[in-house]
């Protein structure tokens, strides 16, 4: 697996190594889990948002 360094402060760091014990993690699986999370709030508040006009159209379509 290939690898990067992302630049963060100490107390960040420090967090995310307990975090990362709590969970019984490394730091790196910490961190993509925690991307995972993110991406998915982001999605889900988007799924919660109002339909556009397309959308309302699209599912009032009559299918027959």
């Amino acid at each position: 697996m290939q690898s990067t360094s992302v630049r963060i402060d100490i107390a960040t760091h420090r967090e995310l190594k307990e975090l990362a014990a709590s969970l019984g993690t490394t730091v790196g699986d910490t961190v993509a889990i925690a991307v995972r999370r993110l991406r998915q709030d982001k999605i889900g508040a988007e799924l919660h948002g109002e339909l556009t006009i397309e959308e309302v159209s699209w599912l009032d379509a009559d299918l027959g």
